[in-house]
């Protein structure tokens, strides 16, 4: 039985749900199961909300006749595949674990992982393409690694069944803005309970633990014997070790911290300055240290201080753009993207055999990945020395598998040598010369294999168009002096360009009109 609680968390919010609230909802579960033949799909990331709603609706099927359950539910979950590996193996174990608890209690719950594609993958985008690292108006990550295999799984059910119902543990007390956000979409709700999609036609969203609070949260886990076989305690000391002083108090006194503030997710995330619910992890607990290793890579990659300096001073189509007569900076220097590679396989493999014997066979990055980036590296940026298979067997200690691979016959690596202290030789001071020289060749290369010419003269003025700069400082004059001349002829031009009021801009300034990135 659920207790009335009077206690508070960190945001004095006391208990308000009871076992009369909790048998309530269970009811109200179990009528919309039954009121249509729409099937079910429930967001599960692992963490306490939505254990908690998929917690309240189990239990709720559970009571109903095995010839009332007719419809699936769908259990999904979003592997970004830069998850917490700790959060990431809690997940997979527990769903393997509802999946042989759902046949046997002969529930209609199935499960499914959702992965990003293989060209929207974090470390294709960031190691392969050169994205800069996601901040707050360059955040290219989120579409890409969740809301996408998400919104593809949901297409896929509604032209299956025309429709279909997400249940979500989203909680107005989450956020004043989330609250805003559920009472607009309230007011809009096509059925009792269920509110429209935003962005979605045909489905509805159900949040059955809309008005509850982190504490009512962790009564409900702590008091309901998880019905999956799964441990709510083991949960409960997952947040408590995400947490600084490796506490979590539920309703004890005011200004405690609440073990809903711990934040699982993505281990590159550098949308917060410091990952401090890792950080805890690996202070709170030894057996955690070897997660340090992923912390010291994300802060440094995450580095915002001197990131201008690892990047190319052109934007990802070539082009130029300023503001206060200062280029913005676009993808990662052919440099930074291999030394990033090398260290992300190093702790890859320190982990693998030195780590924990769960994560003997944890992938940081996967075989497909490195694939993938090696193309992009080779076939779009022009790199034929083809660098990737060296730099994966001079670590993991074993060549790199990829047998779909055809590899140029006329330039290799000894031949990128020769022509890069050529050009060296000739221009010293020519920042660009080489990549010019390889993109060029690359690109003439390329076409003595095709039948038909077309396009190359277009891709050659292309290269040479993005190449000809001596320098960042030669670039910038050039720019700054066609924005000056398009403002003298009274053409359309970028008025920051030539503006120095502000000084030097911020990273956010530099990515407000970034285009490169946000696709």
């Amino acid at each position: 039985m659920v207790e009335k609680y009077v206690g508070c968390g960190a945001n004095n919010q006391e208990v308000t749900i009871t076992k009369e609230i909790i048998d309530g909802l269970m009811e109200t579960v179990r009528n919309l199961y039954l009121c249509d033949d729409i099937p079910w799909v429930i967001g599960y990331s692992g963490g306490k909300d939505s254990t908690a709603t998929l917690e309240l609706i189990w239990l709720a099927l559970s009571e109903l006749p095995k010839k009332q359950l007719k419809k699936q539910v769908h259990i999904i979950n979003t592997d970004t595949m830069v998850e917490s590996p700790i959060i990431s193996k809690w997940v997979q174990n527990s769903l393997h674990t509802m999946d042989k608890a759902a046949l046997s209690q002969g529930l209609p719950f199935v499960t499914h992982r959702l992965t990003p594609s293989i060209d929207n993958t974090f470390w294709v985008n960031l190691i392969g393409r050169g994205y800069p690292f996601p901040r707050k108006k360059i955040r290219w990550c989120t579409d890409r690694l969740k809301i996408q295999p998400v919104n593809t799984f949901v297409k896929d059910k509604i032209a299956e069944h025309g429709e279909i119902i997400m249940v979500i543990g989203t909680r107005k007390a989450e956020s004043a803005r989330r609250a805003r956000t559920m009472a607009y979409y309230e007011k809009k709700r096509v059925r009792e309970l269920l509110s429209p999609n935003q962005s979605m036609v045909n489905e509805l969203v159900f949040s059955p633990l809309e008005d509850w609070n982190d504490n009512d949260v962790w009564v409900f886990l702590m008091q309901y014997k998880n019905p999956w076989g799964y441990s709510n305690k083991e949960l409960l000391t997952l947040y408590k070790g995400a947490t600084a002083d490796n506490e979590c108090p539920m309703m004890v006194e005011r200004g405690l911290p609440s073990c809903g503030k711990s934040r699982f997710g993505c281990w590159v995330c550098t949308m917060v300055e410091k990952d401090k619910s890792m950080e805890a992890m690996i202070s709170n607990d030894d057996e955690k240290a070897w997660m340090s290793a992923l912390l010291e890579f994300r802060n440094r990659f995450g580095d915002e201080q001197h990131d201008r300096e690892r990047r190319s001073f052109r934007k990802m189509q070539g082009y130029l753009q300023g503001s206060y007569k200062r280029l913005h900076h676009g993808p990662y220097k052919k440099e930074i993207r291999e030394d990033w590679l090398k260290e992300l396989l190093e702790i890859q493999k320190d982990i693998n055999e030195n780590g924990p014997e769960e994560f003997c066979d944890l992938e940081l990055i996967t075989i497909p990945e490195l694939r993938h980036i090696r193309r992009i590296w080779v076939n779009d940026k022009h790199e034929f020395d083809d660098t990737l298979p060296g730099i994966y067997q001079d670590v993991m200690g074993k060549e790199f598998d990829d047998p779909e691979w055809i590899a140029p016959e006329a330039f290799k690596s000894e031949e990128w040598e020769i022509l890069k202290s050529v050009v060296e030789e000739l221009y010293p001071n020519e920042e660009l010369a080489f990549e010019m020289a390889y993109s060029l060749i690359d690109i003439e290369n390329h076409s003595n294999s095709l039948n038909q010419r077309k396009g190359v003269a277009d891709a050659l003025e292309s290269c040479i168009q993005r190449t000809f700069y001596k320098d960042e400082k030669d670039a910038t004059e050039y720019y700054l002096s066609q924005m000056a001349r398009k403002k003298d002829l009274g053409g359309k031009y970028n008025e920051k360009a030539l503006d120095n009021t502000y000084g030097e801009p911020t990273e956010d300034e530099e990515s407000d009109e970034d285009e490169d990135f946000g696709k």
